[in-house]
């Protein structure tokens, strides 16, 4: 496809034209547009560039900086004639849009138009104006087609600046630098570095930029001016040529040079054929005729930026289809949220109630677990799974289930029994070995007594020790309610941006969200209220379960100790595999419970079963 296209067809020219429409329609606002943007800094010579590829004479002040972006377009055709307009700018009101479109200012004929005071015009439609407006997104457009001109296309930028003066300030060059890095951050953008050889190009601030977003310089052309600024034989020449070679810093697109009209030249207004005589002659001679004839002057520079730009329009072709198409689709669907004019109160309350409505359908939906609706995706995606409300708070009580039974209680209780020592386990930090708390509980047993007799405790023991092991239960439920809150605000932002467009959608969810908040505190607050009766109260039940747990856990530890028991008297018949002989003494003494001789560590252990039988 791309040999079938000759940089100077008509396929050419319509590739250009197409790219051409898509900009003045204003969609690099939303699509990065492939072009070719020359950037460089004040004094490189921008401007005595462009003027040698299209034959119109540009401003040359070195200390004029210009205020908006210009995209000259170049086209060969039988007719010369020059075509001024301005595409607004995304900032732009609908007022402010309908006066730009209607610049068109009387140009004279043929190519010695007054570009500018077609600058000044445009600045005053721009509304730029000192301590009013200082730049403009909006961009003029220059066309020109003539019998000589090339099909090519180029967005020139303000020149960069690096300190201020009295006509510029430092606050302007900060804004033309981010003009500039807005352009040549876009990927489809192929980047004219304009270097000036009056100076070190690793000072000129371009070069540095053109790194920071073509560190691989894949879409950058360098192009060196006034290299008849250089001393024959001097090390300066010698680097720029090597430059131009592109041994030095290496572009994939490479480099070119050309030699402006001079000082004597611009005096003596030359004309632009004049100009590429003088030009061929420079080349012709010296260190710069060992230079590629296809990296000189402003005939090979026309032809290469063309080809240059064919290339990439073509190779970003089949993505940029995609992207416009992509675009277009997201413009139909937020068109289709938009539904039809409201001009009235009625069609308005419509509006918000059609919303409100859809709203309340998937919401039901997503309550009751009927996840139909287009809105709520693939189950495999967490995407999808964030907008199953029910599914997700099921899934938070499951995991607030599971950490209350494993993280509910503030002290572990770990009862290894007298044969194991333990000295020699470790433990977490949650964790205590039950007859450490059985100890603990006898201090508080001392300090709580009342007319309780020896071998009882203060029942008020039971509630002081059950309030402090469920500490953990208020961070625990104050973790799902933020969860749930999170899931429910999560999925209506979701449905809010689905049923609505952007803007509709954000009033909407500061007003929805207002109101979750409002139910999300009353839910704290039934939270809290379920608590208090644990961590406040003394602890109350009917439940008969109580005390049979009770006596289960000293069943079971009344077994522990006879099996210690029986392990101890008769370890070696055990060891040896010997039959155990007992008399109805020995064995009723071991099927005995154990006397508590200690009233104290009976009553805390008894305590602490209660406790535990309670939490339980």
């Amino acid at each position: 496809m791309e040999a079938a296209i000759d940089i100077q067809s008509s396929e050419h020219k319509n590739l250009l034209d197409s790219i051409d429409k898509l900009r003045a329609q204003g969609i690099s606002r939303h699509v990065a547009l492939p072009e070719i943007v020359v950037t460089g800094d004040q004094s490189a010579g921008k401007s005595s560039v462009l003027e040698a590829i299209s034959g119109i004479s540009f401003p040359t002040k070195d200390n004029l900086c210009t205020r908006f972006a210009t995209e000259l377009s170049l086209r060969r055709s039988p007719c010369t004639g020059v075509k001024v307009s301005i595409i607004p700018g995304k900032t732009c009101t609908a007022a402010q849009k309908k006066k730009l479109q209607k610049f068109a200012p009387k140009l004279e004929e043929g190519s010695k138009i007054d570009i500018g005071n077609v600058i000044e015009l445009a600045k005053d439609a721009m509304g730029i104006a000192p301590k009013l407006k200082t730049f403009s997104d909006d961009i003029l457009r220059i066309e020109v087609s003539g019998p000589q001109q090339p099909h090519l296309t180029m967005v020139d930028l303000p020149g960069l600046f690096q300190a201020g003066n009295s006509a510029q300030s430092d606050e302007d060059s900060e804004t033309v630098a981010d003009m500039v890095l807005r352009y040549m951050k876009q990927p489809r953008s192929i980047i004219l570095a304009v270097v000036s050889a009056k100076s070190d190009f690793a000072l000129q601030k371009v070069t540095r930029l053109a790194r920071d977003f073509d560190p691989q310089g894949a879409r950058t052309l360098g192009l060196i001016t006034k290299p008849d600024t250089l001393d024959d034989g001097s090390e300066s020449q010698l680097a720029y040529v090597n430059l131009a070679q592109n041994e030095d810093v290496r572009l994939r697109l490479g480099w070119h040079v050309l030699k402006n009209r001079d000082y004597k030249m611009v005096m003596a207004n030359a004309t632009s054929q004049e100009r590429d005589e003088a030009e061929t002659a420079f080349f012709s001679r010296g260190i710069w005729s060992q230079l590629d004839p296809a990296t000189v002057g402003v005939a090979a520079l026309r032809a290469r930026l063309s080809d240059v730009l064919k290339k990439q329009i073509i190779a970003e072709l089949p993505s940029l289809i995609k992207d416009v198409e992509d675009g277009m689709k997201k413009c139909k669907t937020k068109l289709q949220k938009l539904g039809s004019a409201r001009e009235t109160l009625a069609d308005q309350k419509q509006y918000l109630f059609h919303i409100s409505q859809k709203y309340a359908e998937l919401m039901k939906g997503a309550i009751d677990g009927n996840y139909s609706d287009a809105f709520f995706g693939s189950s495999r995606s967490d995407e999808g799974f964030k907008r199953r409300l029910r599914a997700r708070v099921q899934t938070l009580l499951t995991d607030f289930k599971n950490e209350m039974h494993e993280d509910g209680c503030s002290k572990r209780l770990i009862d290894l029994g007298d044969e194991v020592d333990e000295n020699e386990v470790s433990l977490s930090d949650n964790e205590v070995f039950r007859s450490a708390f059985v100890e603990e509980t006898s201090l508080r047993i001392d300090r709580n007594r009342g007319c309780e007799l020896p071998g009882t405790f203060n029942p008020l023991i039971v509630g002081e020790l059950f309030s402090e092991q469920c500490q953990p239960w208020e961070a625990i439920s104050k973790s799902l309610a933020s969860e749930l809150m999170e899931a429910v605000q999560t999925t209506s932002h979701a449905m809010l941006h689905y049923v609505a467009v952007e803007e509709t959608a954000d009033k909407l969810d500061s007003l929805v969200s207002a109101w979750i908040h409002e139910i999300g505190e009353g839910m704290k607050a039934s939270f809290a209220q379920l608590l208090r009766p644990h961590q406040d109260l003394h602890p109350i039940t009917y439940n008969h379960a109580l005390t049979e747990n009770v006596h289960k856990a000293q069943a079971e530890r009344r077994k522990r100790q006879a099996a210690a028991k029986i392990a101890t008297m008769f370890r070696s018949e055990m060891e040896s595999g010997d039959q155990i002989r007992l008399t109805t003494a020995t064995l009723t003494h071991l099927l005995s419970a154990e006397a508590e001789t200690d009233m104290k560590s009976y009553g805390s252990i008894l305590a602490v079963d209660y406790m535990e039988a309670y939490y339980n």
